[in-house]
């Protein structure tokens, strides 16, 4: 499979680092589409198709924050885990909160991995590499049975 086939949904309230992702990424000449949701709300409705949002169609990961307004990132996983068409999404958090709790839940709603974010510079990179990697070698679940 080629990995740029596959969508990247980053679902993150918080602009500076949204950017930040999206220029690691592409510094790691990561070339998948990234797509950007501000919150859980906003995700939900790019996935189903609603409120006006396109239906964002498979292959895609998403890539989570945990602290975001209206929907946050653990209640988009729950809510993500507990829809018939969703369920088998590939979701890693991506959080500056390192709370143990917080990676129990997200771990208890099958997220593929967990990431810290930190201030440092080559954090971001590796993250891309990881991110090139899975993308190069995991293949996404069956567009007709994942929605």
């Amino acid at each position: 499979m080629n990995s740029t086939e596959v969508t990247i949904l980053l679902v993150e309230d918080d602009d500076v680092d949204a950017t930040t992702v999206v220029r690691g990424l592409t510094r790691a000449d990561i070339r998948n589409p990234v797509l950007r949701a501000r919150d859980g709300i906003e995700a939900m409705e790019m996935l189903s198709g609603a409120n006006g949002k396109q239906k964002l169609m498979p292959p895609y990961i998403l890539l989570v924050d945990v602290r975001m307004p209206r929907l946050d990132g653990l209640a988009l996983v729950r809510r993500i885990r507990s829809n018939k068409m969703l369920q088998r999404t590939i979701i890693f958090v991506l959080t500056t909160s390192d709370s143990d709790r917080d990676r129990a839940e997200a771990y208890d709603a099958h997220v593929a991995g967990y990431i810290v974010k930190s201030n440092a510079p080559d954090q971001f990179h590796a993250l891309a590499r990881m991110l090139d990697y899975y993308l190069t070698i995991v293949a996404p679940p069956p567009v007709d049975l994942c929605g």
